[in-house]
């Protein structure tokens, strides 16, 4: 993932759970965050699918464990996007 689609990433964390100095970490999870409910976890899935231009299946979304795994599946799919 680049430094400008982890800055996109961060912004879009940092908006939907009004915590404007928020730290992306690979390791983070919704435990860290006490906004972060299953709510909350569709909409950010809806704006990360809006910003990236990429569509998750249920399956990818359940089998996220932290925020390393989203930035590996919007890299992965970004990346198939631009190949096709």
């Amino acid at each position: 993932m680049t430094s400008q689609d982890t800055e996109r990433l961060t912004n879009i964390f940092c908006t939907l759970f009004n915590k404007p100095d928020l730290k992306l970490r690979d390791d983070l999870t919704a435990r860290d965050i006490p906004t972060w409910d299953s709510l909350n976890h569709v909409n950010l899935m809806m704006y990360v699918e809006e910003e990236f231009g990429v569509r998750f299946t249920t399956g990818e979304v359940s089998s996220m464990q932290n925020v390393g795994d989203l930035k590996r599946l919007i890299d992965a799919k970004t990346t198939a996007t631009q190949a096709a």
